[in-house]
């Protein structure tokens, strides 16, 4: 896995002379086209920014201080953080995946769920992680919803389906996770199995220098994703694969360590709510493109893959 691999992944720049494109522009329509073709192609691409303009470096910066306080508190305090759906709850020395722990915070963007989250790990208060914390998620929760837009606009569809794809991103789940370094060569240095969100769009935010994201290519082949230090990967997650009928490509993905120290990363996955309907816009059904997932409840397929995780969860689930 070399860099010219690496460099067969899309790297995008939403900024142009240091502006943000504007919605609507020729500009933004050739940056949507871009976004769709890497989503059908790759499955995922490489987010760059110009400092201050989409993503403040300090506020990635101050994520990092933060986060490693946070996991750094000792393990009673961080099993205090418990939720009654899959994937929320503080979850570390799993041994499946030993190197792996993490934080899931739904809604994290509020001020009034980060003000819960850092008072249940900091009796006291830290009311500096708390506003940073809010503020990264809300940042990221925005980005999601700029590329959805462009996703429309790139897919050729009519402006009303952008209030569609919206509500496949009701809500955002907030993952803090940090990946530690294996104890010696004998141990696995896989940090999280391969798999595919079950997201509609997942944003990963590189917080400190450390590498270890890796996709598969649709030619079966694993590629390091070499991510600049405060930047960005976007993953298409089965939702929006479903949604777009299979054009655009859920990658699997995982993570791989290596070198002598941790990774901290931020994970802003996407969500619709339980009850949305996730359905294929019939412009993207034709002759070339039959039918291949019929309407789910959304909920219905998170708990379905939650209660028996399965490679093929989503053909299984709601596959034609």
């Amino acid at each position: 896995m070399g860099s010219d691999e690496d460099e067969m992944i899309p790297c995008l720049d939403f900024c142009k002379d240091g502006l943000e494109l504007e919605e609507g522009s020729e500009g933004w329509k050739a940056m949507s086209k871009k976004v769709r073709e890497a989503c059908e192609n790759h499955g995922c691409f490489k987010l760059a920014y110009d400092d201050g303009k989409v993503m403040p470096s300090k506020l990635s910066e101050e994520m990092l201080i933060g986060m490693k306080t946070l996991f750094d508190l000792p393990e009673e305090t961080k099993q205090k953080h418990i939720s009654p759906k899959p994937y929320r709850s503080y979850n570390g020395k799993c041994p499946i995946i030993p190197l792996c722990q993490s934080f899931g915070i739904d809604d994290a963007h509020l001020p009034h769920i980060a003000h819960g989250f850092t008072n249940l790990m900091w009796p006291q208060g830290n009311p500096a992680f708390c506003e940073t914390m809010s503020s990264m998620s809300c940042k990221m929760l925005e980005l999601s919803s700029l590329i959805l837009k462009m996703i429309v606009q790139g897919m050729g569809l009519p402006k009303h389906y952008i209030s569609d794809v919206e509500g496949l991103k009701s809500s955002g789940n907030l993952r803090l996770i940090k990946y530690t370094v294996p104890r010696n060569n004998q141990d696995s240095k896989q940090g999280l199995l391969p798999h595919t969100d079950k997201s509609s769009l997942s944003i990963l935010c590189q917080v400190n220098e450390v590498q270890g994201l890796e996709v598969l290519s649709k030619q079966g082949k694993w590629i390091q994703i070499n991510i600049p230090c405060g930047g960005f990967v976007v993953l298409v997650g089965d939702v929006l694969k479903a949604w777009s009928n299979g054009r655009l490509h859920a990658v699997t993905h995982r993570v791989m360590m290596n070198g002598d120290k941790d990774r901290y990363t931020i994970g802003l996955f996407a969500l619709p709510e339980e009850e949305k309907k996730i359905e294929v816009p019939h412009e993207l059904v034709d002759e070339e493109h039959p039918l291949r997932y019929q309407r789910f409840n959304y909920g219905d397929y998170f708990y379905y893959y939650a209660s028996a995780p399965r490679d093929n969860a989503l053909e299984v689930f709601a596959g034609v």
